[in-house]
Parts: structure tokens; C-alpha cells; sequence
């Protein structure tokens, strides 16, 4: 893979139901499902801070809407019923703007890497990006959205990018959340394997190595959507890759059946 091979896959790879990418194995033989990387990195993440901030944004979308307070106290019993409305409570309190504004902020950072003319976006977004511009100037591209494998794991995923700095290749992130503090152990697990994997052809299942990515740390590019800020930081990968075969032992614990039986 040299620098000039900015890459997107094409085709859209295809997936089984559960959203898993169906891969065929080197041997030439059957697609396979195999897991999404940010699937067995979270597998370790700690929610604890992340579900206080979604009961929080529920609750000021449920203060602002009085139409939700009533479709919940007429559907108590419905489960399904409060489900959709919880979700509409999140978006009432913003979380899905946050979303929405940081997926576009991903679309239009890989614009502006490609070298492609940007659309005409508001202010607070040209703001973003152009902090991202600022704290990525140091960064040559090698590779945008490239699709990797690891089979040994039976894992997928896209690496947002994968860099050159000071004459070393690393894998690199945007992330686009506000405070990424509590996700920093899935971020680790998830970028190691992308370190350990190889790049895949969608269209043909060729197999291709990535250049020689270090294996002990990656970047992160927090680009919080809508401070226009941007930093670049580094991620203990090798701390990562440490904790993936407890991600797998984990994984597979969950897996278990008949663990009671009726008390006789």
C-alpha cells in the first residue's frame, strides 16, 4: 500500500442480519460472519458514565415535552411503547444532534483529507473542520476508511485513517464525542486490532498487508462537534492488544447456557 492509495470501499461490504460483515476466509471457501471490532472492544468498555449521561439527556427531553409525559403515563405497560418513547426523549435532549453533527463531521474531515472541494456548511461546523485541518497538518495520509480483517480473531473494522508521522505509520481516529474519557479502554482495544490486521478487498477477499503500523501506539483526533477545537493524542495500543484475549474469554462467558436448574 503506498501513500497515494487513499482508500473507501466499494462495494458496501455485505452483512448477515445481526449487522456482522460476511467475510470470505483465506482459504477461498464460504462467507463468514465475523465480528465487528468496535463489537469486541466494547465488550469491555465501562458504561457506567455513558448511561448517566443518557438518563440525564432522557430526562431534560422528558422536562421540555409534555406530550412524552402523557404517551408514558398511557403506555406503562407497553415495553415496546416506552422504548420509542425514550428515544424520542434523547432526541428532545439533544443526543441525537450531537450524532447526527458528528457523523457529518467524519464525512467532511475525509473530504477535506481526499483533497475533494467541501460544501458550504455553518459556521460552527467550518469551525470544526478547520480545526481538524490545524491539528492533522502534520499528518500524511496513507490510507482513508480502509476495511481490515483479522483472522486470526475473526474481526472487522475501518480504521478512519492510517498515517504517517516522523517517518512512522500509525493508525489514526476522529472521534467527535465531547468527552471521550470514558471510552479510552474500548478506543485501545479497538485500534490494537486494527494495528494486527490486514487490508481487505471487499469485491475480491484479497488480502493485502497494511504498511508497518506500530503496534504500541496509535492516534486519536478529538475533534469535539461543535467547540471548534481539535487535539491529537496518543492511545496505549499495546495496553490494548493485552486485553483482547479477555475481551474473547468474556465474549464467550456470555455465550453460556443452563447455568440454573430447578431447586429440587
Amino acid at each position: 500500500m503506498s501513500a497515494t492509495d487513499l482508500v473507501t470501499v466499494a462495494p458496501e461490504i455485505q452483512r448477515d442480519r445481526w449487522g456482522r460483515p460476511l467475510i470470505a476466509p483465506p482459504d477461498g471457501s464460504k462467507p463468514v460472519a465475523y465480528t465487528r471490532a468496535t463489537t469486541l472492544a466494547g465488550t469491555m468498555d465501562d458504561l457506567y458514565g455513558l448511561m448517566g449521561w443518557k438518563v440525564r439527556t432522557a430526562a431534560l427531553g422528558l422536562a421540555d415535552r409534555p406530550d412524552l409525559q402523557l404517551a408514558i403515563t398511557t403506555n406503562r405497560g407497553n415495553k415496546k411503547a416506552l422504548d420509542k418513547i425514550c428515544e424520542q426523549a434523547l432526541e428532545a435532549g439533544g443526543a441525537t444532534a450531537a450524532a447526527t453533527t458528528g457523523t457529518a463531521l467524519h464525512i467532511l474531515t475525509e473530504q477535506l483529507d481526499r483533497g475533494e472541494e467541501l460544501p458550504t456548511v455553518p459556521d460552527h461546523v467550518a469551525a470544526d473542520v478547520e480545526a481538524y485541518r490545524k491539528a492533522t497538518a502534520q499528518l500524511e495520509h496513507l490510507a482513508i476508511e480502509q476495511f481490515t480483517v483479522c483472522d486470526d480473531l475473526q474481526v472487522a473494522g475501518t480504521p478512519d485513517r492510517i498515517v504517517r508521522w516522523q517517518g512512522g505509520n500509525y493508525i489514526a481516529d476522529l472521534k467527535t464525542g465531547q468527552n471521550i474519557q470514558y471510552g479510552l479502554h474500548k478506543i485501545a482495544l479497538q485500534l490494537a486490532i486494527y494495528s494486527r490486521s490486514v487490508a481487505y478487498d471487499t469485491a475480491t477477499g484479497q488480502r493485502t498487508a497494511l504498511p508497518d503500523v506500530n503496534q504500541s501506539n496509535a492516534i486519536v483526533i478529538h475533534a469535539p462537534a461543535g467547540s471548534g477545537k481539535a487535539e491529537l493524542l496518543w492511545i496505549n495500543i499495546s495496553a490494548g492488544w493485552d486485553a483482547v484475549d479477555l475481551a474473547m474469554q468474556v465474549r464467550s462467558w456470555r455465550k453460556a447456557k443452563n447455568l440454573s436448574v430447578p431447586f429440587v
